[in-house]
């Protein structure tokens, strides 16, 4: 195979815990009889809340083939390359296994929310049944944290925007009083910019990126000053489509394919993070990279095709509301799919036609 293919994961292989029918059909038909694929996979997806062997267990049970963690890309996979973080105390906030997760990415000093919460409970003051009935706290520990690291949507957002908020205007020294003048802040690393995903729920529900969203106001409110992130991972961004690259030209060589890889096919549901970023890469990035890129928009995720696009194109949503993170520059060529189709099936269908691929 010349191309390879990067699957978006919500939306169009499931709906939150509920299989899309047309996922096990497109997966028999890349894998030989062994259950080897025939074609490059990577799975690029926006969710962070999990291990990569327990996302590619899950993937495994779901389509019906052997899925190796190597072939999945979480959105903090990228983090790997940020060593210099990797020994600093940092504070991790999100949901799941964070301290597996932040360790497995090589992290050794992460501290959560919870732990910084419990170290620091008068800085939790929103909900008045969680507030501490002692009116001091032991400040003999101490707390110093040289950068945040976002890995997706809380549980609970006030607690979690409260404790960044406080620890971005304290330099690191949560508990002590504002210091407005210190600015820039510690580093924020940021993964899944997503405003919005799709679960089981007719419309979509609030992603990591709504969050962002939140505490960048928050931030800006207080400050005056925009909050800047040190680097901003999962799909849109180049640096998640250039780590997807690695993996699909990894997985050639170890199958000893000697053919070069030449077009990568990013098949998902979201115009502003699998088509954007299938987008920003072809227009950005392909002429240094080996490969080329293309969208393809499936039709049963966020995007819809009877409500993106109405009848009068002058008032396309696409053209008067960016649902993109508000570092990534609008350009309504960027959200335009080179293919739009029903589903995975007809995505599997459609390129190894394109490919004239015959397994």
């Amino acid at each position: 195979p010349s191309f390879g293919f990067l699957f978006d994961i919500d939306g169009v292989l499931v709906r939150g815990k509920t299989p899309i029918p047309a996922a096990r059909t497109a997966f028999r038909k890349l894998v030989n009889s062994q259950g080897q694929f025939l074609v490059p996979v990577v799975f690029v997806t926006n969710a962070g809340n999990c291990l990569r062997q327990k996302k590619a267990d899950q993937l495994s049970h779901l389509l019906g083939v052997p899925i190796s963690q190597d072939q999945v890309m979480m959105s903090h996979s990228p983090l790997r390359m940020f060593k210099r973080y990797h020994e600093k105390c940092v504070l991790v906030s999100g949901q799941g296994p964070l301290l597996d997760i932040a360790q497995d990415l090589g992290f050794c000093q992460p501290i959560t929310i919870d732990t910084l919460r419990e170290k620091r409970p008068l800085l939790d003051a929103v909900d008045h049944d969680r507030r501490p009935n002692v009116l001091f706290h032991d400040c003999s520990v101490t707390v110093v944290l040289t950068a945040v690291v976002l890995f997706g949507e809380p549980v609970r957002w006030e607690t979690s925007l409260q404790l960044i908020i406080d620890v971005l205007l304290t330099s690191g020294y949560p508990g002590n009083p504002y210091e407005q003048e210190n600015y820039p802040h510690i580093p924020v690393l940021a993964c899944n910019m997503d405003l919005m995903w799709v679960a089981e729920a007719q419309s979509p529900r609030f992603g990591h990126g709504t969050f962002m969203v939140c505490l960048e106001n928050i931030y800006k409110k207080i400050t005056g000053r925009e909050l800047k992130y040190e680097a901003l991972m999962g799909k849109p961004s180049r640096l998640t489509y250039q780590y997807a690259e690695h993996l699909i030209r990894a997985q050639a060589l170890q199958r000893s394919w000697e053919q070069p890889i030449h077009t990568l096919y990013a098949v998902g549901d979201n115009l502003m993070t699998d088509v954007y970023g299938a987008n920003l890469w072809e227009n950005e990035l392909a002429s240094a990279a080996a490969a080329r890129c293309r969208s393809v928009l499936v039709c049963t995720g966020v995007y819809n095709p009877h409500t993106e696009v109405p009848l009068d194109t002058r008032d396309s949503i696409t053209e008067t509301v960016f649902h993109g993170h508000r570092d990534f520059r609008f350009d309504p060529g960027l959200v335009e799919p080179d293919h739009i189709v029903p589903d995975v099936d007809a995505a599997v269908d459609l390129v190894f036609q394109l490919e004239n691929f015959a397994p």
